[in-house]
């Protein structure tokens, strides 16, 4: 099978699986190419609300294809850096979920997205200095962002994968299921986000990255919504909300 991204998009959740089983799910030159307008195109699309990230099998993504990184100038490193940008800056709730390994690469992306979910045994790492590669800039700044510096400077200084236990305490994973229950708690809580205001998570999702210019707008968005009207109607009514923003 030639390495793919394939997405699919049921009940408002969008799937995106990354697709190279022969080399761990690596990340090829035309897979980074392909990804930032998978992710228009499903921004775009009003019946997703949420969007899960994943690997085909029992790997979520190995890193990029060493084998492309022989291509002249820094070209793979700006794929990687314009894919993983596209990802951090979709709309709606990004959610890894994350089984075996999550290197390189594979971390980059993970990071990019708003949550990430785990198996037991998956295993994380970003593996620049195993290569003499720079890690970007603004991938470091991320990295920092979610586990701080100590963390951040282990695994960039080292290359050492570490385990479900240490990226849960360091805060790189948000949650940890046994083998064979990853899929039933992502579907369970992208139904949660699905079922949620888009309007709070959109403005959530700019605050929390770190946008100070919004406010404004995010208020002017409240009020031609009805969100906020609908949610404290259906909780005076005590039944489930039914948010209309962004449909």
């Amino acid at each position: 099978m030639e390495p793919q991204l394939k997405d699919s998009v049921t009940d408002g959740i969008a799937t995106v699986v990354i697709a190279n089983p022969v080399k761990r799910n690596a990340m090829s030159a035309a897979m980074w190419r392909a990804l930032p307008g998978v992710l228009d195109r499903l921004a775009a699309d009003r019946a997703v609300r949420a969007l899960v990230l994943t690997g085909e099998g029992d790997t979520f993504c190995a890193g990029a294809d060493i084998s492309t990184l022989r291509e002249p100038g820094d070209e793979q490193q700006s794929l990687a850096v314009r894919a993983e940008e596209a990802l951090a800056a979709f709309p709606k709730p990004t959610l890894a979920a994350v089984r075996g390994f999550c290197v390189g690469g594979g971390s980059q992306l993970a990071a990019a997205c708003d949550l990430r979910f785990a198996e037991e045994g998956a295993r994380f790492g970003i593996t620049p200095s195993k290569l003499g590669i720079v890690y970007p800039s603004s991938s470091t700044r991320r990295l920092t962002a979610l586990v701080g510096p100590s963390t951040a400077k282990y695994l960039l200084f080292s290359g050492e994968l570490m385990d479900t236990e240490r990226a849960l305490r360091t805060g790189f994973v948000d949650e940890v299921h046994p083998t064979g229950e990853l899929d039933k708690r992502v579907a369970e809580f992208a139904r949660v986000l699905v079922s949620r205001s888009l309007l709070t998570q959109a403005a959530a999702k700019e605050f929390a990255d770190g946008r100070a210019d919004r406010d404004a707008h995010w208020a002017e968005q409240a009020r031609g919504s009805g969100d906020t009207a609908e949610g404290v109607a259906a909780f005076l009514e005590r039944r489930a909300p039914r948010f209309t923003y962004g449909v």
